[in-house]
């Protein structure tokens, strides 16, 4: 039987924020206020569109990287929560952290069945032949694909035209004009002078022309290994047996219900320990429908106990791509690249496809994959962004 994706898009839309490392120590406290479990104090209510009835995120993203501090949430929060601390900064400074100005939506896909890498490419390889620029998010549940908010009638036609599954019907969003050949334009930037690739190898080739241009190296940080764990269900946290509504009503003690009581706090503690220490790496997931997603730095397991499941003996490493200098707009970079590496090393070693995942932050990108096949992997992308295969 032929496997059918299904994907869904989230309520809301969605900014990504890069703040550099040197400016992390400022931004700590607005990261803290957005990750942290939110009451219903009325002060909220603005930056609550963002959150469900019981407090949760419907999607929340926070990195640090080598490369960078990046943030994806909710557009009321990166208004009210991170706007506010830009604007106090001094104008040489502020002028250093960005909020991207379009916006974005959140496709989430499930995808049981199928190996990370086959995930990877049939999610991102359609999308980018269409000329859509995405960023792609892998989760110990779930994939995550960032779109231009803009795009989404294109996005929709192309994923159903590819046999996905939308829980909603998406659909009903889509016009019955023929599906457009290419994406529209932003106003800062020309009209492609040339027609999107026809092909999936022509993508290969072109993402790799556009990566040597803009002098993008791949490069491993020494030392760094990286584990993919989640914490616990609800259920494995709450007594939900004893548990009452979700409401703003008080509980039997006369006190106030708070999200607090319906998540693992010692998860959240640790999450604030190894924040404040400016991990080298560190990247979080929150999901409504998904426990918490960790991509750990592992010298920073100890911290998290019992807090945390997953192959916590893992050995990931990842292949950075410093992404600097390409514009927001770039298409076809995680397709392309992890493309690429499946084709070359898959012919070797097939578990590649099994698992490869990727991380797509502001302003950087990283292939995720074992310690050995990270190496093969950083051997093939070396030589393809080499000034010299120009």
């Amino acid at each position: 039987m032929e496997e059918r994706l299904s994907a869904r898009i989230l309520d809301g839309t969605f900014r990504l924020i890069h703040i550099p490392l040197t400016l992390y120590s400022t931004f700590l406290q607005p990261i803290l206020q957005v990750l942290l479990p939110q009451d219903d104090d009325d002060s909220l209510a603005i930056e609550a569109e963002g959150l469900s009835i019981d407090n949760k995120h419907g999607f929340l993203n926070i990195s640090i990287t080598p490369v960078e501090c990046s943030v994806v949430c909710h557009s009321s929060w990166a208004r009210n929560v991170f706007e506010p601390v830009i604007k106090r900064l001094p104008p040489h400074v502020s002028k250093l952290v960005s909020i991207s100005r379009d916006s974005y939506l959140i496709l989430s896909v499930i995808s049981a069945g199928m190996d990370a890498g086959g995930r990877v490419m049939d999610l991102t390889s359609p999308l980018a032949l269409a000329g859509v620029p995405i960023f792609f998010i892998t989760t110990y549940y779930s994939d995550f694909i960032l779109v231009p908010s803009k795009d989404r009638q294109t996005v929709v036609q192309v994923l159903l035209a590819r046999n996905f599954e939308f829980d909603k019907d998406e659909s009903a969003y889509v016009s019955p004009s023929v599906m457009p050949r290419h994406r529209g334009t932003s106003r800062n930037h020309d009209p492609p002078s040339t027609p999107p690739p026809s092909n999936v190898v022509e993508l290969q080739a072109r993402t790799f022309e556009f990566l040597r241009k803009r002098n993008v190296t791949p490069y491993i940080s020494p030392c760094l290994t990286l584990v993919q764990c989640s914490g616990r269900r609800s259920s494995q946290v709450v007594d939900y047996g004893h548990r009452p509504n979700l409401s703003r009503q008080t509980s039997g003690n006369g006190h106030r219900r708070s999200w607090l009581d319906n998540v693992d706090t010692k998860l959240y503690t640790s999450l604030i320990s190894v924040l404040a220490k400016q991990p080298r790496f560190l990247s979080i997931t929150l999901a409504q429908e998904d426990p918490p997603s960790l991509l750990l730095d592992k010298e920073h397991l100890g911290v998290f106990g019992d807090s945390i499941v997953g192959d916590t003996e893992g050995d990931l490493v990842p292949v950075f791509l410093d992404l600097a200098n390409l514009p927001l707009e770039a298409t076809g970079i995680v397709s392309g690249v992890a493309g690429r590496l499946i084709t070359e090393m898959g012919t070797e070693d097939t578990s590649i496809n099994s698992e490869l995942s990727y991380l797509s932050t502001a302003r950087a990108g990283a292939v995720i994959l074992s310690s050995q096949q990270s190496m093969k992997a950083l051997e093939i992308l070396k030589p393809l962004l080499s000034k010299e295969q120009a």
